[in-house]
């Protein structure tokens, strides 16, 4: 496990009671800085390897301050408040004595209840009626992961004609690795721009904010292993330098797994 790219990418060292320390990989490089994916998922491992955390994460919300520069960091995970069941934490990154994520965080002891799902799996076609595309990956990060469309892939051309923003994808990372939080945590925020799929228009665009709300436990991850997720993820509204984004992500049996929100600057 500890030799796959991604645990590579994600590993801390502890240097005191919550505070932790890790270093950029160029195998995550994106346009700026490392893909906000895998920072994300290394600010939850903090929180993971934290000796006092209650529990497994329900919620993640984490704010993008600015691009990590490549080199050292460092991460802190901090207890807000611990209640019987539910733990409250603040997450944050620092770089060159600056602060570049903030995050906040609940965790919590899952009880077994009654359940339902309202959101079904699309129905696509599956991986390997797909195949895997023949596509140059546009920025590092991208090679880390096998991403088959179904629906709205990037354009081909940019000629101003889109009409939807609307994509579905079946990914995984390559090589494959059994999920868990981390993973699921990257594995949400592999979309590209809705505004380069809405409009067929290139233009500079960057997550501020992202959510990312956990359906499942460890063990439910557990039982997907390597197996293929489906996620699905659309905008609301393209408004004054901003869009949002809403995103689904299924096991390949149908169980939602996660569900994420984001807030995204673009440029003009």
């Amino acid at each position: 496990m500890n030799s796959h790219l991604f645990d590579r990418a994600i590993a801390l060292d502890t240097r005191a009671d919550g505070r932790y320390s890790g270093r950029t990989d160029p195998a995550w490089a994106n346009m700026v800085g490392p893909f906000g994916g895998i920072t994300a998922a290394t600010a939850l491992n903090a929180l993971l390897l934290h000796p006092d955390r209650l529990g497994e994460p329900v919620a993640l919300t984490v704010n993008f301050c600015a691009a990590l520069n490549d080199g050292a960091f460092e991460v802190e995970a901090q207890t807000v408040r611990t209640n019987r069941s539910t733990q409250h934490w603040a997450v944050s990154i620092e770089q060159g004595g600056e602060t570049v994520l903030s995050a906040t965080a609940l965790t919590a002891v899952r009880r077994d209840t009654w359940g339902a799902q309202e959101e079904p799996l699309p129905p696509v076609l599956s991986p390997a009626a797909l195949g895997k595309p023949s596509m140059m990956a546009p920025v590092e990060w991208v090679k880390r992961y096998d991403l088959r469309f179904p629906e709205g892939a990037m354009p081909r051309v940019w000629d101003g004609t889109g009409e939807s923003s609307r994509t579905t994808v079946w990914m995984r990372d390559e090589p494959p690795r059994p999920l868990d939080f981390p993973a699921l945590v990257a594995l949400c925020d592999v979309f590209y721009p809705r505004v380069w799929l809405r409009r067929a228009t290139r233009v500079p665009a960057g997550t501020v904010s992202m959510t990312v709300y956990f359906h499942a436990g460890a063990t439910e991850l557990a039982a997907v292993g390597e197996g293929w997720l489906l996620g699905q993820a659309q905008a609301s509204a393209f408004r004054n330098g901003y869009f949002d984004q809403r995103a689904q992500v299924w096991s390949q049996a149908g169980a939602l797994l996660a569900t994420t929100h984001q807030v995204v600057y673009f440029k003009e």
